[in-house]
């Protein structure tokens, strides 16, 4: 017969053990970087699992007006930690690092890479399932892009990333008619499975709609092979290169320092780095509106996509000249706290700095419609609304 004390002592335990639990919580937090997410695949057939990662301003007050470009990671659970975070460092401006548009970064896991990765079936001996690239492909345009827009504000520039297999299949894919990306990083592309003449095929079937795309390709050293793994990437880049009639948007380059396994990581930052080179131009080194607007129309021209110079840097250029003790260079700041009113016309801080530009200028009535537009976008902004009252008051 059991006893009754000790028939009672594990549950006397667990009570105590849950008191305590709440009485005393953990003094830690998890840091979470990017949601799962699961999509049924009509075109493989299958379940598919993607994780997201949201820039650093997406759920940030006053920005609900921002859109943001997306960045798709192939071969996604080995990338997804680092490039997560070089991209939020690089796009969100920490000790002024803004070197790239912010960016939603979306990484695919693998079910099959082999298979999805493989734009053409490999001849083997055995029965294989490769060739199923472009099977990929219309599940990443047709079913995971669609979802991704109509779930978040994202950017229609959309930037593929795939190392090996998978940058076989970026390469596979700037070489295409037709595709919803836009930039590629392809990282130590894995050729082996084009033999020259299946590379000039491809190559003679680019058109001038791939030269509207831009392509950063990266590769490693492969020791005693590594003249072979070169002599591919050289020749389809200068190939590439020869039959595009204006400057090449792309570029190519060596790690002597880096093999194959080690090379993604900073073969992502330089790639990443290519495509925006002159998106991170320094507040410090704007001159006038005019040299602002035509360095991202040369960005945009080389991009083939419209990038507009970004909110917070025109702002912070607009108060360098608002701070300034010469009345000429003061009243330049108007230029460009206007032209953020015109690029960004739902953003309520664009019209709340437009109204104090025009405030410190002395015009009260400008600076009080601009005040109360600012505040009809974001009711919840103390500043526009302290502003408001008081020259309401004054004038």
């Amino acid at each position: 017969m059991t006893n009754s004390k000790t028939r009672k002592a594990p549950i006397l335990f667990i009570l105590m053990m849950a008191l305590y639990g709440f009485a005393y919580p953990q003094d830690h937090e998890q840091i979470t970087i990017g949601t799962k997410h699961r999509i049924h695949s009509k075109v493989l057939g299958e379940e598919r699992e993607y994780w997201v990662n949201l820039p650093e301003s997406y759920h940030g007050t006053g920005t609900a007006h921002k859109r943001y470009p997306v960045l798709v990671l192939l071969d996604g659970h080995a990338h997804f930690k680092s490039v997560t975070g070089m991209a939020n460092y690089m796009g969100a401006g920490f000790n002024g690092n803004r070197k790239i548009p912010e960016m939603i970064v979306v990484a695919i896991r693998n079910v099959n890479r082999r298979r999805d990765f493989t734009p053409d079936k490999v001849i083997t001996r055995r029965k294989n399932d490769t060739g199923g690239g472009e099977k990929f492909l219309g599940f990443l345009e047709k079913e995971l892009i669609p979802e991704l827009d109509k779930k978040y504000r994202t950017e229609a520039y959309r930037i593929l990333f795939g190392h090996s297999l998978g940058g076989l299949l970026a390469t596979h894919t700037y070489m295409k008619e037709n595709t919803l990306f836009k930039a590629f990083i392809a990282v130590d592309p894995s050729f082996g499975t084009w033999d020259a003449e299946t590379m000039d095929k491809k190559l003679d079937a680019v058109t001038e709609r791939s030269f509207e795309r831009y392509i950063y390709i990266a590769t490693a050293n492969w020791g005693k092979r590594n003249i072979r793994n070169r002599d591919r990437h050289v020749r389809l880049y200068e190939s590439l290169n020869s039959k595009c009639k204006g400057e090449f948007p792309g570029k190519l380059a060596y790690f002597e320092n880096e093999n194959h396994g080690s090379v993604p990581v900073i073969a992502f930052y330089q790639g990443i780095n290519s495509i925006f080179d002159g998106y991170g131009i320094s507040y410090r080194d704007i001159k006038d509106k005019a040299q602002l607007v035509r360095h991202f129309e040369g960005l945009s021209q080389r991009l083939s996509w419209n990038f507009t110079p970004p909110e917070a840097l025109v702002n912070r250029v607009g108060y360098m000249f608002l701070r300034n003790s010469n009345e000429k260079e003061r009243l330049k700041a108007l230029d460009f706290f206007i032209l953020n009113t015109e690029n960004y016309p739902n953003s309520a801080n664009a019209f709340d700095s437009l109204g104090e530009a025009y405030e410190v200028i002395g015009d009260k009535k400008q600076a009080l419609r601009d005040y109360k537009k600012s505040l009809k976008l974001n009711p919840d902004n103390r500043h526009a609304a302290q502003k408001v009252n008081s020259l309401k008051k004054a004038m």
